[in-house]
Protein backbone atom coordinates (compact mmCIF):
# COMPACT_ATOMS: atom_id res chain seq x y z
CA UNK A 1 0.00 0.00 0.00
CA UNK A 2 1.32 3.44 -0.85
CA UNK A 3 1.73 5.87 2.00
CA UNK A 4 0.52 9.49 1.93
CA UNK A 5 4.02 10.88 1.12
CA UNK A 6 4.29 8.41 -1.82
CA UNK A 7 0.88 9.47 -3.14
CA UNK A 8 1.69 13.18 -2.73
CA UNK A 9 5.13 12.98 -4.35
CA UNK A 10 3.93 13.77 -7.91
CA UNK A 11 2.46 17.15 -6.95
CA UNK A 12 3.86 20.11 -8.82
CA UNK A 13 3.57 23.41 -7.01
CA UNK A 14 5.09 26.04 -9.33
CA UNK A 15 3.39 28.85 -7.40
CA UNK A 16 5.05 27.71 -4.14
CA UNK A 17 1.74 27.65 -2.29
CA UNK A 18 2.18 26.77 1.38
CA UNK A 19 -0.27 24.91 3.61
CA UNK A 20 -2.63 27.06 5.65
CA UNK A 21 -1.21 28.18 8.98
CA UNK A 22 -3.55 27.04 11.78
CA UNK A 23 -5.94 25.02 9.56
CA UNK A 24 -7.85 23.57 12.54
CA UNK A 25 -9.55 26.05 14.89
CA UNK A 26 -8.86 25.79 18.62
CA UNK A 27 -11.27 23.34 20.25
CA UNK A 28 -12.17 21.56 17.01
CA UNK A 29 -12.05 17.78 16.89
CA UNK A 30 -9.56 16.31 14.39
CA UNK A 31 -10.72 14.95 11.07
CA UNK A 32 -11.73 11.32 10.69
CA UNK A 33 -9.67 9.59 8.03
CA UNK A 34 -9.84 5.94 6.98
CA UNK A 35 -7.35 5.14 4.21
CA UNK A 36 -9.19 2.12 2.79
CA UNK A 37 -12.57 1.07 4.19
CA UNK A 38 -12.44 -2.11 2.11
CA UNK A 39 -9.45 -3.22 4.19
CA UNK A 40 -11.11 -2.70 7.59
CA UNK A 41 -10.95 -6.00 9.54
CA UNK A 42 -14.14 -8.05 9.74
CA UNK A 43 -14.42 -7.69 13.53
CA UNK A 44 -14.93 -3.91 13.11
CA UNK A 45 -18.24 -4.54 11.29
CA UNK A 46 -21.01 -4.32 13.89
CA UNK A 47 -23.67 -7.02 13.67
CA UNK A 48 -27.14 -5.50 13.41
CA UNK A 49 -29.07 -8.66 12.50
CA UNK A 50 -28.28 -11.98 10.91
CA UNK A 51 -26.29 -11.24 7.73
CA UNK A 52 -26.68 -7.48 8.31
CA UNK A 53 -23.86 -5.36 9.70
CA UNK A 54 -22.62 -1.80 9.67
CA UNK A 55 -19.22 -0.18 9.75
CA UNK A 56 -19.37 2.99 11.84
CA UNK A 57 -17.65 6.00 10.27
CA UNK A 58 -18.96 8.98 12.28
CA UNK A 59 -21.36 9.58 15.17
CA UNK A 60 -22.57 13.18 15.15
CA UNK A 61 -24.08 13.18 18.64
CA UNK A 62 -24.29 16.98 18.88
CA UNK A 63 -26.18 17.26 15.58
CA UNK A 64 -28.13 14.00 15.61
CA UNK A 65 -26.66 12.12 12.65
CA UNK A 66 -24.47 9.15 11.89
CA UNK A 67 -22.53 7.90 8.89
CA UNK A 68 -21.89 4.24 8.23
CA UNK A 69 -21.54 1.55 5.63
CA UNK A 70 -24.43 -0.91 5.67
CA UNK A 71 -23.57 -4.42 4.49
CA UNK A 72 -26.27 -6.97 3.76
CA UNK A 73 -25.40 -10.57 2.87
CA UNK A 74 -28.88 -11.91 2.30
CA UNK A 75 -31.72 -11.24 -0.06
CA UNK A 76 -35.31 -10.29 0.65
CA UNK A 77 -37.02 -7.64 2.73
CA UNK A 78 -34.59 -5.97 5.11
CA UNK A 79 -36.92 -3.53 6.87
CA UNK A 80 -39.82 -1.14 6.67
CA UNK A 81 -38.90 2.17 8.27
CA UNK A 82 -39.99 5.81 8.56
CA UNK A 83 -37.42 8.62 8.55
CA UNK A 84 -37.52 11.64 10.84
CA UNK A 85 -34.76 13.41 8.91
CA UNK A 86 -33.10 13.25 5.51
CA UNK A 87 -30.95 10.28 4.55
CA UNK A 88 -28.24 10.36 1.89
CA UNK A 89 -26.96 7.15 0.36
CA UNK A 90 -24.39 6.01 -2.19
CA UNK A 91 -24.39 2.39 -3.37
CA UNK A 92 -20.90 0.89 -3.38
CA UNK A 93 -21.73 -2.74 -4.14
CA UNK A 94 -24.81 -4.68 -5.22
CA UNK A 95 -28.25 -3.15 -5.57
CA UNK A 96 -31.47 -2.62 -3.63
CA UNK A 97 -34.84 -0.96 -3.97
CA UNK A 98 -37.87 0.17 -2.01
CA UNK A 99 -41.22 -1.52 -2.53
CA UNK A 100 -42.82 1.93 -2.52
CA UNK A 101 -40.71 3.35 -5.43
CA UNK A 102 -40.15 2.39 -9.06
CA UNK A 103 -36.36 2.87 -9.12
CA UNK A 104 -33.51 0.48 -8.27
CA UNK A 105 -30.37 1.74 -6.53
CA UNK A 106 -27.41 0.14 -8.34
CA UNK A 107 -23.65 0.48 -7.85
CA UNK A 108 -22.78 4.15 -8.12
CA UNK A 109 -26.33 5.38 -7.45
CA UNK A 110 -27.00 8.30 -5.11
CA UNK A 111 -30.26 8.53 -3.18
CA UNK A 112 -31.63 11.36 -1.05
CA UNK A 113 -34.51 10.10 1.09
CA UNK A 114 -36.89 12.79 2.31
CA UNK A 115 -37.81 13.31 5.97
CA UNK A 116 -41.12 11.67 6.87
CA UNK A 117 -40.89 9.02 4.17
CA UNK A 118 -41.77 5.41 4.96
CA UNK A 119 -40.40 2.64 2.75
CA UNK A 120 -39.45 -1.02 2.68
CA UNK A 121 -35.88 -1.92 1.71
CA UNK A 122 -35.43 -5.04 -0.43
CA UNK A 123 -32.23 -6.73 -1.62
CA UNK A 124 -32.93 -8.80 -4.79
CA UNK A 125 -32.43 -12.57 -4.76
CA UNK A 126 -29.43 -12.48 -7.12
CA UNK A 127 -27.41 -10.01 -4.98
CA UNK A 128 -25.03 -11.91 -2.66
CA UNK A 129 -23.76 -8.74 -0.97
CA UNK A 130 -24.94 -5.14 -0.83
CA UNK A 131 -22.83 -2.33 0.65
CA UNK A 132 -24.18 1.22 0.81
CA UNK A 133 -22.79 4.37 2.43
CA UNK A 134 -25.50 6.08 4.50
CA UNK A 135 -25.59 9.49 6.15
CA UNK A 136 -28.66 9.39 8.43
CA UNK A 137 -30.03 12.50 10.15
CA UNK A 138 -32.41 12.32 13.10
CA UNK A 139 -33.34 8.63 13.06
CA UNK A 140 -36.18 6.33 12.15
CA UNK A 141 -38.76 3.91 13.40
CA UNK A 142 -38.96 0.31 12.19
CA UNK A 143 -42.32 -1.31 11.45
CA UNK A 144 -43.50 -4.86 10.95
CA UNK A 145 -47.02 -5.44 9.63
CA UNK A 146 -47.80 -1.79 10.35
CA UNK A 147 -46.76 -2.07 14.01
CA UNK A 148 -43.87 -0.10 15.50
CA UNK A 149 -41.11 -2.53 16.51
CA UNK A 150 -38.07 -0.35 17.27
CA UNK A 151 -36.34 2.97 16.90
CA UNK A 152 -32.84 3.82 15.69
CA UNK A 153 -30.82 7.03 15.94
CA UNK A 154 -27.22 8.12 16.54
CA UNK A 155 -27.42 7.14 20.21
CA UNK A 156 -28.80 3.62 19.66
CA UNK A 157 -26.29 3.12 16.83
CA UNK A 158 -23.40 4.22 19.03
CA UNK A 159 -24.62 2.01 21.90
CA UNK A 160 -24.83 -1.02 19.58
CA UNK A 161 -21.30 -0.31 18.34
CA UNK A 162 -20.04 0.00 21.94
CA UNK A 163 -21.61 -3.34 22.86
CA UNK A 164 -20.04 -4.98 19.80
CA UNK A 165 -16.62 -3.52 20.60
CA UNK A 166 -16.91 -4.71 24.18
CA UNK A 167 -17.98 -8.22 23.09
CA UNK A 168 -15.02 -8.51 20.71
CA UNK A 169 -12.60 -6.77 23.10
CA UNK A 170 -11.94 -3.96 20.63
CA UNK A 171 -10.67 -0.60 21.92
CA UNK A 172 -13.51 1.76 22.84
CA UNK A 173 -11.11 4.62 22.05
CA UNK A 174 -11.60 3.80 18.34
CA UNK A 175 -15.32 4.56 18.70
CA UNK A 176 -14.60 7.64 20.80
CA UNK A 177 -12.53 8.90 17.87
CA UNK A 178 -15.63 8.72 15.64
CA UNK A 179 -17.82 10.80 17.96
CA UNK A 180 -18.38 14.42 16.96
Amino acid sequence: MKTAPDLRRNFSNPQGIRPAANPVPAGARPEIFVQDVSAVPEERWVRQAENVSFLPLCFGVTQGYYVNLLRVRKSGVLSCHRHFGAVHAHVIKGRWFYLEHDWVATEGSFVMEAPGETHTLVVPDDVPEMITWFHVTAGYNYYENGQLTSHEDVFTKLQRAREHYEEFRLPQAELDGLVR
